[in-house]
């Protein structure tokens, strides 16, 4: 069986959401103070949900709000069976602490290899959606994706 990586995926709202839970998932395992890598993966996990959670909400409500009625059930299971990509995206980076703390990394590295590989799973998307960019704008694209993984490492070491 092959694992395969989607750094993008069938929507663009699902793209979106992959990177968002990257970033997100990237600022609990800056901030969070656990003891143990199993214990800060629950809470990046338990985050990205309710972040899940708040976000198909708020569209549930906004469809009420701007149609002046209660959506339709196929909107409410489109709703809550779509949005996931905020949690999947960051399961890799979750990996990669399990696995340095595994390894006898110490917490605060393991973290920064979880930090690294959510820089580069940033960098990958930001690639892929540069995809049908002139080459420059692709590469700006890439940039800025990875910044954002960068400003979370930074963050790191200056808050360790």
């Amino acid at each position: 069986m092959a694992v395969r990586i989607r750094l993008t995926h069938d929507t663009a709202e699902g793209t979106a959401a992959g990177i968002y839970g990257l970033i997100v998932s990237s600022s609990v395992l800056v901030t969070a103070h656990a003891r143990t890598a199993a214990a800060l993966d629950a809470i990046v996990l338990v985050t990205l949900a309710i972040y899940w959670v708040a976000e198909r909400y708020a569209r549930i409500v906004a469809e009420r709000i701007h149609e002046g009625h209660r959506p339709r059930w196929h909107v409410i299971r489109e709703q809550l069976t779509s949005g996931w990509e905020i949690m999947s995206a960051s399961v890799l980076p979750l990996i990669v602490l399990l696995i340095a703390r595994a390894a006898g990394a110490g917490m605060n590295l393991a973290i920064l290899a979880a930090l690294i590989c959510s820089t580069v799973l940033l960098c990958l998307a930001g690639w892929r959606m540069g995809a049908r960019l002139h080459p420059a704008e692709r590469v700006v694209a890439t940039l800025i994706a990875g910044t954002f993984g960068a400003a979370m490492i930074l963050l790191k070491i200056l808050l360790h």
